[in-house]
């Protein structure tokens, strides 16, 4: 008797693989580079922008397509459009409760630790910062709700990809994989076409991955040189009071998880160390997002699930954005020496509820959002241009922003998953504890055989190939 046992190691860095190879020491030198080169020859590393924005551009470049073929593909294995439509009503009534929840969480925060308590600023010397602000944000605004909402309906299918916009691709994409679901066996080619593109997609995303440290150490060089450690020192009750609310944050995140999905946070956090330093480096949570979707599908997630929470979640679940926008409207109050009413703060607090999920894109976001919450405020004594105080302290936070909304999209896919009984828990526990697992087959549309996913076969999760073992 012959019995086919396909077993692999799981995307944790194996013992066979050295230390100084990993990519997780590569970007931890990288990182700890770019803050020595930008202290210490401050234009030099101002002029190493480049190499960030280009690694950046690299992935940007293929989301859109991954986006595509992962949805699709997903929904046409399901072919249930009410499973689709089940998942979709069940992310947003998570992202709408955590980010209601980082909000208060954030006005708690903010108020015990009261960050701007001390600087005393003078109204009459923020008559620049109407200007600075218009010129960070590019005079552009959030868009209004109704607005935020027809957009998410692309003028084209071309245009989404185009102008990369994800919701607009996400939208597409089911739209499309529905179909595709419903024609079923009549369209093997087309479900094959994006089957083998996906495979493609994935291996181009597998050898850019190999400039993330080249990436991390231009993004943190420019950081450090452009804004200077010196910035830390002004700043530091502020940017102290939000690392803590992050850390606090992140802590509730996990007892959520651990409760909802019975996955222990700590150890999901080791698994995904590398995208994890990656979006720390690059202060950007999109350069992993493929890396992150297949991560999560290797950890038990289906990939239905996975597909559309993680890209839904970029604009509608920004943890660490909305925990961050909550302490600064009190820091901005604090520093005016104004004191908000419980009403005022509600106000603020339903304000940024709306102006968050609009957010994801748009140059200077959290600025705007802020002069939309204080102009909603309508409290005389904070001038709107008070948001100008914090364009020294922005660029500091986005470490802080990115780690909360990328475990945050996360800790919403497991939820979601579990929530939909598409989570598949004990292999979830052995791709945590680093054990060999089984990997994830399918069947090719056109030749009928077993293939790995592309996700697992594009980024090289295997360090193990499958094997046959003989009975």
């Amino acid at each position: 008797m012959t019995t086919d046992i396909a077993l692999a190691e799981g995307p944790v860095e194996s013992s066979k693989t050295p230390w100084y190879r990993s990519m997780f020491t590569w970007l931890l030198v990288a990182i700890v580079a770019g803050i020595v080169v930008g202290a210490v020859w401050p234009d030099f590393g101002s002029a190493l922008k480049p190499l960030a924005d280009g690694f950046i551009k690299l992935i940007k470049m293929l989301i859109a397509p991954i986006i595509f073929c992962t949805v699709v593909l997903g929904i046409a294995h399901v072919g249930d459009m009410k499973a689709v439509g089940r998942i979709g009503v069940k992310a947003l009534i998570y992202f709408e409760v955590i980010t209601t929840f980082a909000l208060i969480f954030g006005l708690v925060i903010g108020n015990i630790v009261k960050p701007g308590a001390g600087f005393n600023v003078n109204p009459e010397t923020l008559a620049t910062g109407a200007e600075a602000v218009a010129k960070k944000t590019s005079d552009g605004e959030l868009p209004h709700t109704v607005e935020f909402l027809m957009d998410i309906i692309p003028t084209s299918a071309i245009s989404a990809f185009a102008e990369n916009e994800l919701l607009q691709v996400l939208f597409f994409a089911v739209v499309f994989g529905l179909a595709l679901a419903k024609v079923g066996a009549k369209a093997p080619i087309v479900l094959g076409f994006v089957d083998q593109s996906s495979h493609v997609f994935f291996t181009m995303i597998g050898w850019i991955m190999k400039l993330a440290p080249l990436g991390a150490f231009g993004a943190m060089a420019y950081i450090i040189g452009q804004y200077g450690i010196s910035s830390l020192g002004s700043y530091g009750k502020l940017i102290a009071c939000c690392y803590l609310a992050a850390v606090l944050f992140i802590l509730v995140l996990g007892v959520i998880v651990r409760v909802f999905a019975g996955v222990n946070l700590w150890k999901f956090t080791v698994y995904i160390k590398d995208e994890l330093f990656v979006a720390l480096g690059t202060a950007s949570t999109e350069v992993v997002l493929p890396r992150i979707m297949t991560k999560l599908t290797y950890a038990g997630c289906s990939r239905s699930v996975t597909g559309l929470v993680v890209p839904t979640g970029y604009s509608f679940n920004l943890d660490g954005a909305t925990l961050y926008l909550s302490i600064c409207v009190l820091f901005l109050s604090q520093a005016m020496g104004v004191h908000l009413s419980l009403g005022e703060q509600l106000t603020a607090m339903l304000v940024l509820m709306l102006t968050s999920k609009g957010m994801a894109g748009v140059p200077g976001s959290s600025f705007l959002a802020l002069s939309a919450t204080i102009s909603a405020i309508g409290h005389g004594s904070i001038p709107v241009a008070a948001v100008a105080l914090l364009l020294g302290a922005d660029r500091i936070m986005d470490s802080m922003r990115v780690s909360v909304n990328l475990i945050g999209n996360c800790v919403a896919t497991f939820v979601v998953a579990a929530w939909e009984g598409e989570l598949d828990k004990e292999r979830m526990a052995l791709v945590l504890a680093g054990q060999p697992v089984p990997p994830l087959e399918e069947t090719n549309p056109i030749t009928g055989e077993k293939q790995l996913l592309p996700e697992e076969e594009g980024l090289g999760l295997h360090t193990v190939e499958a094997e046959t073992k003989q009975d």
